[in-house]
């Protein structure tokens, strides 16, 4: 069974009280220093941004020292917080997404991440400028070739040990591991090394979300100051490092970045998650050649034993074919065994019925079948692919565009294998984008956008709206 976020969090040391009490900065002055972070960053030629578990509690996923943190909880006996949905259907927070379009401006240079959540990859964040110091729930890695992969369910071990996957790299297929530390171990070089490369080049070092409180993570973020650059602290909670810092912000990450990203006319697109699951087809001849004894199989894409968590079920139906039983598969693996005549060709229709924290409830796939006829094999361009069901579900503002996007014949056992990208969520940041901007304007925080954009004197009312619009609200909370 997968463990839950609590267990997979604790070898995270606990250090004591310091920084459970909540502190918020009064309206006006948060405005101000949102003002300042925002010429901070605009002027800033190497930013780097350090999160810890703030800036994913508006996902759903609860943080350790806050009012209702997991160790907050623990302390005064309560039971812990439950998640609002599976982990692993978490979708990345507005302040995930902003820092997204910050890399993609060239603004934001690197990540430095304490979370094991994965959302800054599955937000968009590139690999290469992702530094994930305490691993990732989500991910395995080869201790041979050092090949990664990222999953669509969580590993089912911590403390790097080996899962029950092997590397699928040709001529390796060493036992994968998972990459989520344990207690006694020490911090990966692979991550280390580009974090203080990064913190030591830092103008700015953005603290978001985090205590600064675990040793030897929180002390990268100082390692810019020796450089000559700043670090700035946005958290609720004090922290041990605020005297260093050159600005500490205090207040919810998600509308501290919403003003920022305002600021800077910079728009916060959508997140649209894609996943991938396989239809399997495997068949073989009868003695006689008459008949067809064929087994289907609804897979992840990640091997046929690996889990498939976003599908619930699989109702299976036969057009025109009355001779045909229908069958529900409510149990991994999803498999049906049948026997069909060698000459007869028909077609099923599989509605695949999805799980808690999809955005959409099932989706119904065609699927023609004909023994006597070999399937063409393809495979096509991936990244196009994506491109266009993202688009796609960004103006439809919803979920359920599909596309195959490989097919493959095995020839021992025959099987046909086609791979589907399925959308299975949108969210758009709009209404709590501009949730956020209300409460922080009572009318006049526009007024001093032009000193930060430069586009006029900081007493005339800017005449433009928000530039975080999108079309509805699927953000959950706030940070």
């Amino acid at each position: 069974m997968s463990l839950g976020y609590a267990e997979k969090l604790s070898y995270i040391e606990d250090v004591g009280n310091v920084g459970m009490v909540e502190y918020f900065d009064p309206s006006h002055v948060l405005r101000e220093k949102i003002d300042q972070l925002a010429i901070m960053i605009k002027k800033s030629k190497h930013l780097v941004v350090f999160t810890g578990a703030g800036i994913s509690t508006s996902c759903g996923i609860p943080d350790f020292r806050g009012p209702k943190g997991i160790w907050t909880l623990q302390r005064e006996g309560k039971a812990l917080p439950e998640a609002s949905l599976p982990f692993h259907r978490a979708a990345p927070s507005m302040t995930h997404m902003a820092l997204v379009e910050l890399e993609k401006a060239g603004i934001l240079k690197f990540v430095i991440s304490q979370n094991v959540d994965g959302l800054h990859l599955r937000s968009g964040i590139p690999r290469e400028k992702l530094a994930e110091l305490h691993g990732n729930s989500f991910m395995e890695t080869c201790p041979s070739c050092g090949e990664e992969y990222f999953r669509d369910f969580e590993v089912e071990t911590i403390g790097l040990k080996e899962t029950s996957r092997r590397c699928s790299v040709a001529k390796c297929g060493t036992r994968l591991k998972d990459t989520v530390l344990d207690w006694e171990d020490a911090l990966p070089t692979k991550e280390m090394n580009p974090a203080e490369k990064h913190c030591k080049q830092a103008d700015i070092v953005l603290c978001l979300g985090t205590s600064l409180q675990i040793t030897p993570a929180c002390n990268l973020p100082l390692k810019a100051l020796r450089g000559g650059g700043k670090v700035v602290i946005v958290n609720l909670q004090k922290t041990p490092k605020d005297k260093k810092a050159s600005l500490v912000i205090h207040g919810f990450v998600d509308k501290v970045i919403a003003g920022v990203m305002d600021q800077l006319n910079m728009q916060i697109s959508p997140f649209v998650r894609i996943d991938l699951f396989q239809i399997i087809l495997v068949q073989a001849l009868s003695n006689d050649k008459r008949y067809v004894n064929w087994t289907l199989q609804v897979a992840s894409a990640h091997g046929q034993k690996a889990a498939l968590p976003f599908i619930k079920s699989v109702e299976i139906s036969f057009l025109d074919r009355e001779d045909y039983k229908a069958a529900i598969l409510d149990k991994q693996p999803f498999r049906l065994k049948r026997r069909t005549a060698y000459n007869k060709a028909f077609e099923m229709v599989l509605k695949l019925n999805f799980s808690d924290g999809c955005g959409c409830s099932s989706l119904e796939i065609d699927v023609p079948v004909d023994f006597k006829v070999s399937t063409d094999c393809f495979d096509f361009d991936k990244d196009y692919i994506f491109q266009k069901l993202r688009d796609k579900a960004v103006l439809e503002s919803r979920c359920g565009q599909n596309a195959v996007i490989e097919r493959k014949t095995i020839l021992t056992p025959r099987s046909d294998v086609t791979t589907y990208a399925i959308v299975t969520n949108v969210v758009q940041y709009s209404k709590a984008c501009k949730a956020a901007l209300d409460s922080l304007s009572n009318g006049d925080f526009k007024k001093r956008k032009a000193s930060v954009t430069g586009t006029g004197s900081s007493r005339k009312r800017s005449k433009g709206s928000s530039k975080c619009k999108s079309r509805s609200d699927n953000i959950r909370g706030h940070t």
